[in-house]
């Protein structure tokens, strides 16, 4: 288990096993690259981050993984793999589990929530983005890049 804390000071447990902190995962993260860049949005108010969010209510996490992409990037995803969950402890407490996944769609128009769409960049783009959210800036998420990017197909 990776320990540390985010830039807001949140204390976070990040794990590749899976309900390993007694409670259940009710966010998610969306980490995939197809065709060699990783797949990103703008949000308007944080800034460049992967796709992600919370899980609906009656709705599995798979499926808020696919939901969330769809609503933030217009890409459609399947073949998902849950590979880590982590816990960030602050004001509100709450675990989040990590996707990859494969590309099946990309929208030509998608109707995009609280994002600009799909970004697409190459590791080096990412590494030198000055415009990344806050999440996009821990430790973790070198991490859990580092395992897509081992774990590709």
């Amino acid at each position: 288990m990776l320990e540390f804390n985010d830039i807001n000071g949140g204390r976070v447990e990040l794990t590749f096993g899976m309900n390993q902190f007694g409670m259940p995962a009710r966010h998610v993260l969306v980490i995939l690259k197809h065709n060699g860049k990783w797949l990103l949005t703008r949000h308007s108010l944080r800034g460049i981050e992967f796709p992600g969010g919370k899980a609906e209510v009656e709705e599995t996490i798979e499926e808020a993984a696919i939901r969330e992409t769809i609503e933030e990037t217009g890409v459609t995803i399947s073949g998902l793999v849950n590979f880590a969950e982590y816990v960030v402890q602050s004001n509100i407490t709450f675990c989040k589990a990590v996707f990859t996944g494969k590309v099946v769609e990309i929208a030509d128009n998608p109707k995009l929530y609280e994002t600009e769409g799909a970004l697409w960049m190459s590791n080096e783009e990412l590494d030198a983005c000055e415009e990344l959210s806050f999440h996009m800036k821990d430790t973790g998420m070198e991490v859990l890049r580092k395992w897509v990017e081992e774990h590709e197909s």
